[in-house]
């Protein structure tokens, strides 16, 4: 499937229109793979725009409504969105919507003036292949993709005729998951434009009472607070929000004022310690939250990446974020704090109980963390199971105690043990079951599917944090779900002769201020004699308690409800086992994925569930223009999703990569440098000039423009540790443009490299290398090449220079003369590439040196740049937030003659709020000197 339909799917519900297009579509909907973070919907209607210049043709979006039913946690959220084409000519228009990354899609319709065009749920292959042939066949097709802190981003667009309307309808199911004493049902509003009728509607039905229900929103002024309606009763809850075209509109413009979050939050009664049993047409569900548990001491160990990579804001957030964190360990708990780089560093060797003293001890080490080195995550892990170990074999720690380790890293292994199969076999060897591994993904730069893995099998879970101004609160925050243990070794026991198809029934930890959850299948109908037993380990003794269950008559708790979703139980049930059996596909041989994964296909198309193993297929019948393509809704799996946030074709979380960065000077040139697998790969200076940070691993890119007068002299990269210096000195066109502006590119290199005493003198017209007390000067028509001990050098016909340092850095240097041959107001310049910098020191810098160890944002709300063909965004990076613009920039290290289109979000500015400091900070007196 082509990225350029992958990149339909961009943001939330969106209704916008295009000038006709001559094919007609059918819509194929997968959804992206669910993470454990959750949202509860949202919705996005965005401003209405056409490629047209008539300014009098329009579509009309007249409604649009949230109406979410939640039966006991079992939230089925129906989104309906009217629009109308009041043109005289077709127009095609388009629904885009957020929903939860945890939730399925179930059903997805169109209604074409009065005809409705249904989903029918396939196989990811069987839909991915009529997808395939319908591009293959000429046929307009896209693909929704997903991606995202909370949501996923769903899209269709459709073909309608002159003065008809369509009707969007998409359905989605998703079990709420408690967390810190609470559910949430999210919805996120980004209205550019006020619609006719505008209303989110949430009915919630608890039979064991509702504790507690709140709605707010960051949007909500007093008047629009006054729109929001709450009737709450013993078992039930109705809230609405609503508002008139003139409440949706902004003050003195034409723009709406509803954007931002609108939240409910609730939770339930919890009077028995047994929990809460529900039996419904033949199906059962267990809710399991006791109150007033003491909570179990905990021995943790955090394991801190400090490599290179995590240097400026990350590291910043990761104090500040150990910081709060230790000051919230109880007098009761022992910890320890490990530093790793590639080499490990214990703050102390043993662990600590959390007394104040040890605890302000703690927080002094930690603000003196500072980045630095490689990644070895295989030994830093090691040694804090090691030291678990160690201190549990003293018996100087609480009998009853939970041990945990904390792992936050934001890149693989590149030192030391760096096979991902290897350092997670290594790891549950070492654990022996006897504790617990949470992993925290920082940015996109590590693997997280193989931390994912790495938790599941060491009795722990992953969570991704997202590099952003609000990183540190996203650590404190997935610490608090996890810092409180009530209960260790839950079992939660039914008759066996009773039920059948019981999901996960045996938790190693109950945290304070969630929910477990065991949903299963009756086999005989007597449910009178339904004995419940639960069994844990508390601090201090065991926990035990049992007690009967039976069936609940909903015509007695809700008589007035003809219908809610009488079969809920069971859908619950189907869920949370396809969500189960999907991360059990994860963990284990390859037989036991495999069958796990048939099990988990046949649930989703058994239930019509869109997972990462299925698809919605929707197909407008045949046509007087032919029959209708297809469109693919993709829910991914983790692995794919990441790849697809990489290709920054949605919203890209963050990126942790080590990047490929590039400066050159062609109007379509770039800079590239970075790593794939843990080395860098390579960086470079081409255009206007333009440099370009290319990722690999995300198959993306990050440009910026810097501005001077001819004859200013820049430094590129500087490495104080090897006394490497790369400068660049621009020059400018023979003329300036209509505006009086002068367009500058390179046209000189200085290269020098102490440490080896090579010198190179690069300019269009000769080539300088001075070594060892040696000078050559070599023409750029010539093609030879030349070894000695520390050095590599290459010319070829095609006026490309390499160069390779021994032990150091492999870098190009091309001349461009060719495409300028019939402008005579242009001169010849140069392009530099740096191919291979891993050895470079992390110390190095310069304006694309300080990219060649990564660089880490996050994209979000893309919409419609000022051309047809644009694409705006806002970028966070470097704890700035910067407006980029999608932008084509040319690659010629690999094609030296017609260069690479390479795409890349455009930092406009010089680069201001991109690079470190200001642009002047890297200008230099002469062409071979540092700053």
């Amino acid at each position: 499937m082509s990225a350029v339909w992958r990149s339909l799917l961009l943001l939330w519900l969106c209704v916008c229109f295009w000038l006709p297009t001559p094919a007609h579509r059918t819509v194929v909907i997968s959804r992206a793979d669910a993470a454990t973070q959750e949202a509860r919907g949202s919705l996005d209607v965005r401003s209405i725009k056409k490629r047209s210049t008539n300014t009098t043709n329009r579509v009309e979006v007249y409604s649009f409504t949230v109406a979410c039913t939640v039966m006991s946690r079992f939230a089925h959220t129906v989104m309906t969105s009217a629009a109308l084409n009041h043109e005289d000519a077709p127009q095609e228009i388009s629904f885009e919507v957020d929903i939860p990354k945890t939730a399925f899609i179930v059903n997805f319709s169109m209604e074409i003036d009065g005809k409705v065009y249904a989903g029918e749920v396939k196989e990811k292959e069987k839909a991915k292949k009529q997808y395939e042939k319908a591009v293959s066949s000429g046929q307009t097709a896209g693909l929704v993709k997903a991606s995202g802190r909370k949501m996923e981003k769903f899209s269709v667009s459709v073909n309608i005729a002159a003065k008809s309307n369509v009707t969007f309808v998409l359905v989605y199911e998703e079990l709420l998951q408690r967390k810190l004493g609470q559910y949430e049902i999210l919805t996120q509003v980004t209205m550019k434009q006020p619609v006719q009728q505008f209303q989110i509607v949430a009915d919630i039905y608890e039979p064991q009472g509702i504790a507690f229900v709140e709605a707010t929103g960051d949007f909500l002024s007093n008047e629009l607070f006054s729109m929001v309606e709450k009737t709450v009763t013993d078992k039930k809850a109705h809230i609405s929000f609503s508002a008139t075209l003139e409440q949706q509109t902004c003050p003195g413009c034409n723009e709406s004022q509803i954007k931002g979050d609108f939240i409910i939050y609730y939770d339930v009664n919890r009077a028995k310690s047994l929990g809460d049993i529900q039996i419904v047409n033949g199906y059962f569900v267990h809710f399991f939250a006791p109150r007033d548990l003491p909570r179990v001491p905990k021995i943790v160990v955090f394991v801190i990446d400090r490599s290179g990579s995590m240097s400026g804001n990350k590291m910043q957030q990761t104090r500040e974020a150990l910081r709060a964190i230790l000051e919230d360990l109880d007098v009761e708990d022992y910890f320890s704090l490990i530093l790793f780089d590639s080499r490990i560093e214990a703050w102390r060797n043993s662990l600590s109980q959390a007394t104040k003293e040890n605890v302000a001890k703690a927080i002094s080490y930690v603000k003196r963390i500072r980045d630095r080195g490689a990644t070895n995550i295989n030994a830093a892990v090691l040694r804090a199971v090691s030291m678990l170990l160690q201190y549990r074999k003293s018996k100087k720690l609480p009998g009853r105690s939970v041990d945990m380790i904390i792992l936050l890293t934001d890149g693989m292994s590149n030192t030391g043990v760096t096979n991902r199969q290897k350092i997670q076999d290594n790891v549950r060897d070492a654990t022996g079951g006897t504790m617990s591994l949470f992993c925290l993904g920082f940015g996109n730069g590590v693997s997280y599917s193989f931390l994912d893995v790495m938790a599941k099998q060491n009795k722990g879970l992953a969570r991704r944090i997202f590099e952003a101004s609000d990183a540190t609160l996203q650590l404190q925050g997935f610490y608090s779900e996890v810092s409180s243990t009530l209960l260790t070794d839950v079992d939660l026991r039914y008759p066996d002769n009773a039920v059948d198809s019981l999901t996960t029934n045996h938790f190693n930890q109950l945290f304070n201020g969630t929910e477990i959850v065991v949903a299963g299948r009756l086999s005989g109908k007597d449910t009178d004699n339904f004995l419940v037993e639960v069994f844990g380990k508390g601090p201090e003794e065991d926990f035990q308690v049992q007690g009967q269950a039976g069936a609940v008559d909903w015509n007695v708790i809700y008589p007035e409800q003809e219908y809610i979703y009488g079969n809920f139980t069971e859908r619950l049930w189907a869920y949370l086992t396809i969500q189960q059996l999907l991360d059990k596909s994860e963990v284990g041989n390859q037989t036991e994925k495999d069958n796990v994964t048939r099990r988990a296909l046949e649930l989703s198309l058994q239930y019509n569930f869109v997972t990462p193993l299925t698809s919605m297929v929707v197909t407008k019948p045949q046509t007087e223009d032919g029959p209708e393509p297809s469109l693919i809704a993709d829910k991914l799996t983790e692995d794919e999703r990441q790849k697809a946030e990489n290709r920054g074709s949605a919203h890209p979380p963050s990126s942790a990569a080590t990047p490929r960065s590039w400066s050159s000077s062609s109007s379509s040139g770039g800079s590239r440098g970075g790593s794939r697998g843990g080395s860098r790969g390579s960086s470079s200076v081409d255009g206007d000039p333009h440099f370009m940070i290319e990722l690999p691993e995300r198959e993306d890119a990050l440009c910026f423009n810097i501005d001077n007068k001819p004859g200013t002299i820049f430094n590129l990269v500087r490495d104080a540790a090897s006394g490497f210096v790369v400068n660049g000195q621009i020059i400018g066109k023979k003329t300036a443009g209509l505006d009086g502006h002068v367009g500058t590119y390179f046209g000189r290199f200085g290269i020098n490299h102490q440490r080896l005493d090579v010198r190179l003198d690069v300019t269009t017209q000769d080539i300088s290398v001075y070594h060892a007390g040696k000078q050559l000067k070599l023409l750029w028509s010539d093609t030879t090449s030349f070894k000695e001990y520390n050095l590599d050098v290459r010319l070829t016909d095609d006026f490309s220079l390499t160069v390779t340092l021994r032990h150091s850095v492999k870098f190009m240097v091309i001349r461009h003369t060719k495409v300028w041959k019939r402008r005579h107001y242009q001169q010849d310049y140069l392009g530099f590439y740096t191919l291979d910098s891993h050895h470079m020191s992390s110390a190095a810098h310069g304006l694309i040196g300080q990219f060649y160890h990564g660089v880490e944002f996050e994209v979000t709300d893309l919409h419609p740049g000022e051309g047809p063909d644009k694409t705006d965004a806002t970028m966070y990076v470097k704890g700035q937030t910067l407006n980029v613009t999608r932008h084509w920039q040319k690659d010629f290290s690999r094609d030296v003659r017609n260069g690479e289109t390479i795409p890349c979000w455009f930092v406009s500015g010089n680069g201001t709020g991109f690079i470190d400091g200001n642009v002047s900070d890297y200008i230099v007196p002469g062409i071979f000197q540092s700053v």
